[in-house]
């Protein structure tokens, strides 16, 4: 059985340390955090500039033994420098990161690739990978896209990050999946949906970032999608249920997740 990792977007109201303690209570190994939003003015806990929330994460972790998978979202975009990312490197080296989840919102893919270059190189010393997911709406929409940007820039550090519902939305395959080399696979992201694709962009987005489905409780066909996995890195188990957690706290909401992903995991073997 892989380890497993609680998604940020899970349990987005919780600060990490809160998340932390409620990953550590299901019997998750790992947590994602998001120290930058996804979009202008969405949630995230920056750390880096807030010192007694990085000390009590620290404290957190130490006492729970659960450590950081990844962190979000970088999105580059035309105007992003890379410089600006020192102190979200420094934060992520601190928790012992092991993954950044990149996203791209740059329409010219060769500037695209030529930023993302560089900062996976700015990663790497600080032992951190960046790995590039796609989705329909951005500027890598599909995972052939993110396989070929991800061979050009040629770091070592540089991988693709799967999403179980971005796979199937963007219509993407198991034998482009199947062409990547095992060492750019770092982790992937697991949840369900419906069998039916969203009808518009706006839908797609809508329910990716809020009501996603537990796994095995949709249409998409997780299994042959985690047979198709390498089996020894992390699952991270992504399900925001923004309208169940109206009702359901985040700590009952995880448990379910994670007996769910558990539950598709075992029918692969």
């Amino acid at each position: 059985m892989p380890s497993f990792s609680l998604a940020a977007l899970a349990a987005l109201e919780l600060a990490p340390p809160e998340l932390i303690d409620v990953a550590a209570a299901c019997g998750y190994q790992h947590v994602g955090i998001r120290l930058l939003p996804a979009t202008s003015g969405g949630l995230a806990y920056r750390l880096m500039d807030d010192q007694a929330s990085l000390r009590e994460t620290l404290l957190r972790l130490d006492a729970t033994g659960v450590t950081v998978a990844d962190l979000e979202v970088v999105a580059i975009r035309p105007e992003t420098e890379i410089a600006s990312f020192s102190g979200f490197f420094e934060t992520g080296a601190r928790l012992g990161a092991s993954n950044i989840l990149v996203a791209a919102y740059d329409p010219d893919l060769g500037r695209f690739a030529e930023r993302f270059a560089r900062f996976c190189e700015a990663a790497a010393p600080h032992g951190l990978t960046a790995d590039l997911e796609f989705m329909p709406w951005t500027s890598v929409p599909d995972l052939a896209t993110a396989k070929r940007i991800v061979a050009e820039v040629r770091q070592p550090n540089a991988g693709v990050l799967v999403d179980a519902l971005h796979f199937d939305r963007s219509g993407s395959s198991l034998r482009d999946l199947a062409g990547i080399p095992v060492g750019q696979l770092h982790y992937w992201q697991l949840c369900d949906g419906p069998a039916r694709r969203p009808a518009t962009t706006e839908e797609m987005m809508h329910a990716a970032r809020n009501e996603r489905m537990f796994p095995g409780e949709g249409g998409i066909d997780l299994v042959a999608l985690a047979r198709a996995m390498p089996a020894d890195i992390a699952i991270s188990i992504e399900v925001p249920t923004a309208e169940l957690a109206r009702t359901v706290d985040a700590k009952t909401r995880a448990a379910r997740a994670l007996k769910a992903a558990k539950g598709v995991i075992a029918q692969v073997r």
